[in-house]
C-alpha cells in the first residue's frame, strides 16, 4: 500500500533546515551528520525535499500508526543522494484529522 495522496505529499524548508539538516536541534540526534555526508545541503533544500518525496510516492508503508493528530504512515526505503551512496532511510509521513495531504514527519538512518 502507498500512502493516500502520496503525490501531494509536503516536505517543508523548516523541517529540513531547522530540524534534519540542524545539528544543534535537541531531538536530532546524528540525523544532520547522516544526510551532509550524503551531500545534501540547507542551501539546496529543495533536491533533499525532492528525495524525501520520492519515497512517499514510490515505496510502499511498511506500518500505519493511528493517533489523536492524525494517521500516521511510516515508509523505509533508498534515498536518493547527491553523493550516490546506499542510504537506507525511514520516514514518517502524517494526514492530520480532516486532512487529505501527508506531510513529512521526520526522516532518520533506518537498517533492517
Amino acid at each position: 500500500m502507498k500512502i493516500p495522496h502520496a503525490e501531494q505529499a509536503l516536505v517543508e524548508r523548516k523541517k529540513i533546515n531547522e530540524y534534519l539538516l540542524n545539528r544543534k536541534h535537541p531531538d536530532n540526534g546524528a540525523k544532520a551528520d547522516f544526510y551532509f555526508q550524503l551531500g545534501f545541503s540547507a542551501e539546496e533544500w529543495i533536491t533533499f525535499a525532492a528525495a524525501l518525496r520520492l519515497l512517499a510516492i514510490t515505496c510502499d508503508v511498511t506500518t500505519i500508526v493511528e493517533s489523536k493528530h492524525g494517521t500516521k504512515y511510516i515508509v523505509d526505503g533508498d534515498l536518493e543522494n547527491p553523493r550516490r551512496k546506499r542510504a537506507r532511510v525511514r520516514t514518517v509521513w502524517i494526514i492530520e484529522v480532516r486532512g487529505t495531504i501527508p506531510r513529512l514527519v521526520t526522516s532518520y538512518p533506518y537498517e533492517e
